[in-house]
């Protein structure tokens, strides 16, 4: 039997991420994966999405070429070249994994591999051994009884990245980042798109400010907006799919080539053995401290697998941790309330903290800035002028309770208000930090100086 110090399951960005770390701290180390090095994320999830984003929007400018004094004939898109471009950008990012595995003498297991008691997994009928094993099997596409996915006409986001044909009309059943990734993504190709949502606003863990701005965007670009409405069922005997909608009014049929399915994720918990070992799981999720221990010792979790934020940094964040902590490394436990979410939609989407709302509601007094991108000199230039940056601070003490901004190259730009609360900054300090001009990250520190009444281009 093969033995480890520590032995990884799933290669995930939580997974690989761990490994390596673990590698680094003088670990033996061990990898398993059922399928292809970097999970998800790599394969079927960030990483390739953002190529088809990038397709999309590279389109989008073409099509608008006019607008900035160019001429281009009869711009054409090649859904086929689109998608290949998408599977290169995936595999050439897992084969950098493939290497960082060789040069941290990471051995890779390959196979589906299921804990057994005694600090053991097996692969394929061979048992491996570890003095610690972390489970980083990460999640997949949830599916409602009221949408039952066949991969042909009611889809997953796997499905999505690789349809053989462009549909002409779709419907995207949820709205948060892969709903609204997507829903751009096909809008920008030349599909009719229809967004239903279940609650009162599209992306609804964001601040209302914002998902409002993104819905004005998307109705502008011709995609249809269903807010407060549910499929309750789905109908595939024709030739396309007819979906059945619960609005407010009552009832409406839809009718369209696809239905993407993108109501949240499941967690890869199934068959893996945790209930042959004992670890407490609780509503789809390993139950772990603030340093990733199941409740049976030598037993770890991370990730999607864990109540945390099912996000590829936080996976990251996560494992490194983990790691560290079991090297007898010094660690503080992760800050959940200051992590970034990201969404690359067209106007991109980024937020840490709280929301104006749930400052409110906590009755904390605050101090609220927005600027918006149409007052930027950057953006003017780059012909980006949609959207805006929301900042939030405590009036009494100047703490940055949260930041939310929607526009061109936010994603790029959250990691500004992540650090400065890291580092308990305060809203004057913000304010009093030179930011270059001309440049999006200007209206970072002109929405601070609007919450401190001292906003200048306004």
């Amino acid at each position: 039997m093969s033995k480890y110090d520590i032995i990884v399951l799933g290669s995930g960005p939580g997974g690989y991420v761990t490994a390596i770390r673990a590698s680094q701290l003088g670990f033996k180390t061990a990898v398993v994966e059922k399928e292809s090095l970097g999970g998800v994320c790599l394969n079927w999830g960030c990483i390739p999405t953002k190529a088809l984003l990038k397709s999309a929007q590279v389109f989008e400018y073409l099509k608008h070429a006019e607008d900035y004094g160019l001429k281009v004939k009869d711009a054409e898109h090649d859904f086929d070249a689109v998608v290949k471009r998408s599977r290169g950008v995936a595999d050439g990012m897992s084969n950098g994994v493939k290497f960082l595995m060789k040069k941290n003498k990471i051995d890779v297991i390959e196979g589906f591999g299921k804990l057994k008691m005694g600090k053991k997994v097996e692969v394929d009928g061979k048992d491996y051994s570890a003095d610690h094993i972390i489970i980083a099997t990460g999640a997949r596409t949830r599916e409602l009884p009221s949408l039952p996915q066949d991969g042909k006409k009611v889809i997953g986001y796997r499905q999505a990245m690789t349809l053989e044909k462009q549909p002409k009309k779709m419907i995207v059943v949820g709205s948060g980042a892969i709903g609204v990734e997507f829903a751009y993504f096909y809008n920008s190709m030349g599909t009719e798109v229809t967004v239903v949502e279940y609650l009162p606003n599209i992306v609804p863990v964001e601040d209302e400010d914002v998902s409002k701005q993104l819905e004005r965007s998307f109705k502008k670009s011709g995609i249809k907006v269903m807010t407060s409405s549910e499929v309750t069922k789905v109908d595939t005997t024709g030739k396309g799919v007819k979906a059945t909608v619960k609005t407010k009014k009552g009832e409406e049929v839809l009718e369209a080539d696809i239905v993407l399915s993108a109501v949240g994720i499941k967690s890869n918990i199934e068959n893996i053995g945790l209930e042959d070992v004992g670890i407490a799981v609780d509503r789809d999720k390993i139950l772990v401290n603030d340093y990733y221990q199941t409740n049976i010792p030598g037993y770890y979790a991370i990730g999607d697998v864990t109540p945390g934020q099912a996000l590829a940094h936080v996976a990251s964040a996560e494992g490194i941790l983990c790691v560290e902590k079991i090297a007898g490394q010094h660690v503080e436990a992760l800050d959940y309330g200051n992590v970034p979410g990201c969404t690359y939609c067209s106007p991109e989407i980024a937020s840490v903290g709280l929301t104006e709302k749930q400052a409110k509601e906590q009755g904390i007094e605050i101090k609220v800035g927005k600027f918006p991108f149409s007052a930027s000199g950057k953006a003017s230039a780059g012909g980006n002028k949609e959207g805006f940056v929301k900042v939030i601070f405590d009036a009494k003490y100047g703490e940055w309770l949260g930041c939310h901004m929607i526009g061109a190259g936010v994603t790029d730009m959250i990691a500004e208000a992540v650090l400065g609360r890291k580092l308990e900054t305060t809203g004057h300090e913000v304010l009093k930090a030179i930011h270059p001009h001309p440049t999006m990250s200007e209206a970072v520190m002109e929405a601070v100086a609007d919450a401190y009444d001292e906003v200048i281009h306004l």
